[in-house]
């Protein structure tokens, strides 16, 4: 049975002008550079242990936890199991970035893959989460050309390797956000120069009953929607495909978010894109 839409249109948070900016603010405490030197895909055997270590805490307690806290569904798993050998190849998945536990959600959905992300450069500075989010598989963008070319260098190859990696395109995190903003190019860019496909996936919301409303003051509940892979279409001219690929995926993460693509009040492609008050 179809979801009915549901939107939250939540009013406390100081949603910034531009669609891809943070309103979250961060605490930096680790005077960190992001540049040829910083290890993007830390492989020391130490930093490795830990990381398994961590994720499986995240499988056997956070994972449990965020679906009761989200009261998370979980909907187009098939999608994950029809395509293993495709994965298996290499892949990069994206959502709307919409909660701070969105990510873990992202994983249970997922399972039992476990990629590494894209990441906000100022997470990996936060006094608060910095170690968490490094050993949970988080990638920092670098705010710096040298870095910037190392970082598109390591991208690269482990995508080249059979890599999965998981971008949230819109660039930021709208808690409770409904409408699918405009895309950024990094995600379609690395799928063309790779060769790998897209798997969407989307957050929907429900209403939730009165305990989460009136108890936990919860403003929605979560649905996880995830669809099948996007190809990149080699029979265009090379100029046409990122923007073809971009205004496919934004359609369809809008079609899993339950929202009519013609109706999303954004369109699929981020240009210094501003905010929409549509309430």
């Amino acid at each position: 049975m179809k979801e009915t839409y549901f939107d939250p249109k939540p009013t406390k948070y100081p949603f910034p002008k531009d669609t891809s900016k943070h309103y979250i603010k961060i605490e930096e405490k680790y005077k960190i550079n992001f540049d040829d030197k910083y290890p993007y895909i830390d492989k020391r055997k130490s930093f490795l242990f830990k990381q398994k270590f961590i994720l499986f805490l995240l499988r056997t307690l956070a994972m449990p936890l965020s679906r009761i806290r989200l009261g998370l569904k979980i909907k187009g798993r098939k999608n994950i199991k029809e395509n293993k050998e495709l994965i298996k190849k290499g892949i990069i998945s994206c959502s709307n970035h919409v909660h701070f536990w969105d990510y873990i959600s992202i994983l249970d959905g997922i399972r039992p893959y476990k990629p590494y992300y894209l990441v906000w450069d100022k997470n990996i500075r936060d006094k608060k989460n910095s170690k968490i989010i490094r050993l949970t598989k988080g990638i920092p963008i670098p705010d710096n050309i040298y870095g910037t070319k190392k970082f598109i260098s390591v991208i690269n190859g482990y995508l080249k390797n059979g890599g999965f990696l998981h971008i949230y395109p819109e660039g930021s995190m709208w808690e409770f956000y409904a409408p699918i903003r405009p895309l950024k190019r990094g995600i379609a860019h690395f799928a063309i120069v790779n060769d790998k496909p897209i798997l969407p996936m989307a957050y929907s919301y429900r209403k939730p009953n009165w305990i989460r409303r009136h108890i936990f003051r919860q403003l929605a509940c979560f649905t996880l929607n995830i669809g099948k892979p996007i190809f990149v279409n080699k029979e265009l001219k090379e100029e046409l495909q990122e923007d073809d690929l971009l205004t496919r995926c934004q359609k369809e993460m809008c079609i899993l978010a339950n929202i009519d693509p013609n109706k999303n009040i954004y369109g699929p492609i981020y240009n210094n894109s501003t905010r929409v008050d549509y309430y």
